[in-house]
């Protein structure tokens, strides 16, 4: 980071020699403001980094836009104005204050920090050519877009595995709990039977007993007509 600040300044410094004019110094000011962040997909190929300024106390006329990446420990010059590679980088005004810098082909190789300058060269100001904070561009690679793929994967195999382990442990405890479970519906079948064939024997009971107090009636009558059988006899 600190050799990023200092690479900032001596570009302010060849901002200041490059567009170094005669005349007056006036109260030009101009603000830049870049997003911090940006991430373009791995199926991205083309990229657009905006930019916004606003200009106070300048001329009417249009300033230079400049636009520069810093890699590791060094700045590449991609537009000041005219871009290095039309085919790569092309610089396009989206409205009045608002400018964007079209990247072809994008690749990992073109993550760095992005800077965008704007410059009034017929301003004496120190302020009339101002750069922004940059814009981290960053582009993933191939190698994330398969661990992600791993990590799908990997819940896929994992659910699967579950399913199974589910599966097998249902199985086991059934087989376990049959053997139970037939002993205690055999049980259950047998109460079952003992209930009908004691209900059979209390029915038997007491059809039995019905029969023997219609015999004993039977008996205890007889006596009574056999007298009036022998009464008739002596009449």
């Amino acid at each position: 980071m600190a050799s990023f600040h200092k690479l900032k300044e001596v570009l302010m410094l060849a901002f200041d020699w490059i567009l170094y004019g005669a005349g007056a110094a006036d109260t030009c000011q101009v603000t830049v403001t870049q997003p911090r962040f940006q991430e373009a997909d791995y199926s991205t190929h083309t990229v657009f980094l905006t930019c916004a300024f606003s200009a106070s106390g300048c001329s009417s006329s249009s300033p230079n836009v400049l636009w520069f990446r810093f890699l590791a420990n060094e700045h590449e010059d991609l537009c000041t104005p005219g871009c290095t590679d039309h085919q790569k980088y092309k610089v396009h005004l989206l409205s009045e204050n608002n400018i964007s810098l079209q990247i072809n082909d994008l690749t990992v190789d073109d993550n760095a920090v992005y800077i965008c300058g704007i410059a009034f060269s017929n301003s004496g100001s120190p302020r009339s050519k101002q750069t922004g904070d940059g814009t981290v561009l960053t582009k993933t690679g191939a190698e994330k877009q398969n661990s992600n793929g791993k990590v799908i994967f990997m819940i896929i195999a994992s659910s699967l595995l579950f399913l199974y382990s589910t599966t097998v442990f249902t199985f086991f405890v059934v087989y376990k709990l049959k053997p139970k479970l037939l002993k205690k519906s055999g049980n259950e079948d047998q109460r079952t039977e003992n209930c009908k064939i004691s209900s059979g024997r209390k029915i038997f009971q007491a059809i039995a007993q019905e029969l023997q107090k219609q015999r004993y009636t039977e008996h205890c009558r007889q006596p009574d007509d056999l007298e009036d059988d022998t009464v008739y006899q002596n009449r």
